[in-house]
């Protein structure tokens, strides 16, 4: 129905000029322009009509020895593997290859195997479990005599005569969920109830697990969205610590050499990329991508969808490298050819949305004024604002920082999926400034590796040549951002420039027409998602939830509202920010900047980006660059001091009405001292250290070489900050334990009754301090975790309620 009525308005009033047309739109929305106070009030996003929502993706490694572990009996019993050890005898295929490759399973015995799947006997799960396992094998859910998917064959098998399941980590955390709500009549009807519609959170399509907020928080009317989320996401994230304790034991994977771990690591690991090297992109798909059990009516039809999206990000890659020879980057035909097969999949962050209740309200009524075209008008125009301001958040709330080798440091490796997110201008202003940052000067003259590994390796070590540091990784190696070409800007404000776009870079090689663009933040249309706002998709690794995602949260709506005033004020229209690649480029190229590291970049003097020209009028220290004539160069931090500045002069009333003055004096203290303060300086000091005797922790990460600080970023990733975000969830969880127990005493008896039924004459406090004991210790039983994930479902729950009723 939400459908058809978009259908119906999709059509864009009469032509109009952009004022008259914020004339209109202003008007669809009730924007009262009477007094300062009024407007402020009637804008979208403001004064309590925000909402917020995440989806997290995490990492899942399962530890175990190689003929317990799947990921290791999967490879060891493929067709694949077999064909590959039949040819080398043959002589037809380098026996190097099989050598490398039984290397890499004989060195992963007994560690951890990343993104492994799980085995264990079908007679564990419950009735309920079983049902939801075998609702989710249908080829169509939708469809009640829809038989099963063809590939049911690779979750169920036999061994030795009995039934066995084998999923992803992922499908298991539901499967847990399921599997604690059919525990038969002593769960509460309640936690049943929610639980249930709780199932429908775990729909992950990527290689990783992925959960969504349970349901929206909504702003009060002075702010206070961002604390309210990172709570809600906090006590998520303790419900698949506990899931995933409670499906290790009840399902036996731990008796079956099986240990499960699921935390928050934002880069691909470094043993999936080895492999990765060693297998054929079809192997790869196989081992690695989503089937897609839970979300979608038509799973198979979601992992062929996956599938696609892997082969074009592959054949992007390799594009990226005629794109580096166009710009001028690689001057000769010697490269290192990027894998067939690409690994950007397995990156996880964590995208965070947000609504306007106002906007959604006036979508969903036909009699409004307000159309789909009015939506995309406005909302690519705050777009286009809100990307000036991202280079605030890339390694300052959130950070993935990573360690290159010199014998890395090829720019068809390092540049990632940057040649098709800028121009070439902007790529050898930023590659040459990369290469001065980096430790990678010979006599003063900056050197790039020739190629073979032992060549440079050795030249490495002569000219003790380490490489670099980025803050963000992740935000290089992943296809954050697609670019515009000349003839179809994605953020016009055209209805249809998003097709446009697509087909021209489908054309191109870059893309493909089925895929949704990839934009650092992406307008959500009403009707394809029952709301009306934008979500952001930069962030990587929080150190501390609360802290860093709560006030990347409460900065982005901050953002979020200015930019409405812009639009609404008529201060900023679409003519102050032109829709041409260069344009689009320019305005980019601070925040890609500001996740590798690189202190300064380049803007046109006489840029026609009116809008960064405000901007760049606020920043202090920029002169006439001597190396590109035309060009203003421009210090990183002080462009984000600047922004800051901007923020704090335009958006005055906004900071009041909010109450958001500590967040950007403490924004301001991140910048001011970035090792100490932010995510990424944070998070460097954790994994430093991680194993290194206390006299050396105050180590900088160039003090290492990479591979070593790689991995114990992995181990600091999978224990000690997993450790911390574990403590951090009981916090909250205590805090709302004590709401809901003075709420069930006084107010809600049915919610007595509800944890009366779970912990009997119990007092909920000391059984969350018991519990939370035993689960650091890896003491907690079944029964214990059964009520922690049942008190954890009727927390989360009451705020399921609340939302459904204020709608």
């Amino acid at each position: 129905m939400i459908a058809a009525l978009s259908n119906h308005r999709e059509n864009c009033p009469p032509s109009m000029d952009d004022g008259r047309r914020i004339d209109h739109i202003s008007s669809a929305l009730g924007i009262d322009r009477a007094s300062p106070d009024q407007f402020l009030r009637t804008l979208p996003f403001c004064c309590g009509d925000a909402t917020a929502g995440a989806e997290n993706e995490f990492q899942a490694v399962v530890s175990g020895r190689r003929q317990d572990v799947d990921l290791a009996r999967r490879i060891e019993s493929s067709n694949y593997y077999k064909n590959l050890m039949k040819q080398a005898d043959a002589g037809d295929t380098p026996e190097s290859r099989v050598t490398a490759l039984e290397r890499f399973l004989k060195e992963k015995d007994g560690r951890v195997w990343e993104n492994s799947w799980v085995r264990f006997p079908r007679h564990v799960l419950n009735p309920l479990a079983n049902q939801v396992f075998n609702q989710d094998l249908k080829a169509d859910k939708s469809n009640p005599g829809s038989g099963y998917r063809k590939d049911a064959a690779d979750f169920v098998f036999d061994r030795a005569g009995e039934p066995q399941v084998r999923i992803p980590v992922s499908y298991l955390l539901k499967l847990a969920l399921a599997q604690v709500l059919g525990e038969g009549d002593h769960i509460p009807a309640q936690v049943r109830h929610w639980g249930g519609k709780m199932l429908n959170h775990f729909s992950n399509d990527n290689t990783s697990p992925e959960l969504f907020s349970f349901y929206p928080v909504k702003a009060d009317t002075s702010g206070g969205l961002g604390s309210k989320l990172a709570g809600e996401t906090l006590i998520r994230f303790l419900l698949t610590q506990a899931l995933t304790d409670y499906a290790g034991q009840v399902f036996e994977l731990k008796k079956n050499g099986q240990e499960v771990n699921v935390y928050f690591s934002a880069t691909p690991p470094r043993d999936q990329k080895r492999l990765n090297d060693l297998v054929s992109d079809a192997f790869y798909r196989e081992l690695f991508m989503s089937p897609c059990l839970s979300g979608w009516d038509r799973g198979e039809d979601k992992k062929e969808y996956m599938s696609l999206c892997h082969k074009v990000l592959s054949r992007s890659q390799i594009n990226g490298v005629s794109r580096l020879k166009e710009a001028g980057i690689i001057t000769s035909n010697l490269v290192v050819m990027p894998n067939t097969s690409n690994v950007s999949l397995a990156n996880n962050g964590t995208h965070v949305s947000m609504g306007s209740m106002k906007l959604g309200r006036l979508m969903a009524d036909p009699d409004a004024a307000l159309t789909a075209g009015d939506e995309k008008f406005s909302g690519d125009l705050a777009i286009k604002i809100c990307e000036h301001f991202l280079p605030l958040f890339a390694g300052t709330y959130s950070a993935a920082p990573t360690r290159m080798e010199f014998q890395d440091f090829h720019p068809e490796r390092v540049l990632g999926f940057l040649p098709h997110e800028l121009t070439h201008t902007h790529l050898r202003m930023i590659w040459r400034r990369w290469k001065k940052k980096a430790d990678i000067q010979v006599m003063g003259k900056s050197v790039t590796p020739f190629g073979p590994v032992w060549l440079d390796k050795m030249l490495s070590r002569i000219f003790r040549l380490k490489g670099d540091f980025i803050p963000d990784g992740r935000l290089i190696d992943y296809f954050t951002s697609v670019m515009s070409t000349f003839e179809s800007p994605a953020l016009n404000g055209r209805p249809d420039s998003e097709d446009r776009l697509r087909k021209d870079l489908t054309e191109m090689g870059v893309f493909d027409l089925r895929m949704p663009l990839y934009q650092l933040v992406r307008l959500r249309k009403f009707h394809q998602m029952g709301y009306s706002g934008f979500e952001h998709r930069y962030f990587s690794v929080f150190e501390n939830i609360m802290a860093d995602m709560g006030g990347a949260a409460d900065l982005q709506l901050l953002i979020t509202a200015l930019a409405q005033k812009y639009i609404f004020s008529k201060t900023v229209g679409h003519g102050i920010i032109p829709d041409a690649p260069a344009v689009e480029s320019e305005r980019r190229q601070a925040f890609f900047c500001s996740a590798i590291g690189n202190p300064t970049f380049f803007v046109k003097t006489r840029t026609r980006n009116k809008f960064l020209m405000q901007i760049l009028k606020k920043t202090e220290k920029t002169r006439a660059s001597r190396r590109y004539p035309g060009y203003t160069r421009v210090i990183v931090n002080e462009y984000r001091l600047a922004l800051i500045r901007m923020i704090r002069a335009d958006g005055a009333d906004l900071l009041e009405a909010f109450k958001f003055g500590p967040l950007l004096d403490d924004l301001e203290k991140r910048l001011a001292s970035p090792e100490a303060n932010t995510a990424w300086g944070r998070l460097t000091r954790g994994i430093m250290a991680r194993g290194v005797p206390a006299a050396r922790q105050a180590g900088r990460p160039m003090s290492v070489n990479g591979r070593v600080f790689n991995a114990r970023a992995e181990e600091y990733y999978a224990h000690t900050l997993r450790n911390a975000h574990i403590r951090q969830g009981f916090d909250r969880l205590e805090k709302v334990f004590e709401e809901m127990d003075l709420w069930a005493r006084y107010r809600d008896t049915a919610l007595g009754r509800a944890m009366e039924q779970i912990l009997g004459t119990g007092d909920i406090l000391a059984f969350l301090k018991s519990v939370h004991r035993a689960f650091v210790d890896g003491t907690a039983g079944p029964p214990d975790l059964q009520r922690l994930i049942c008190l954890i479902i009727l927390a989360a729950g009451r705020g399921m309620d609340a939302w459904d009723r204020s709608l």
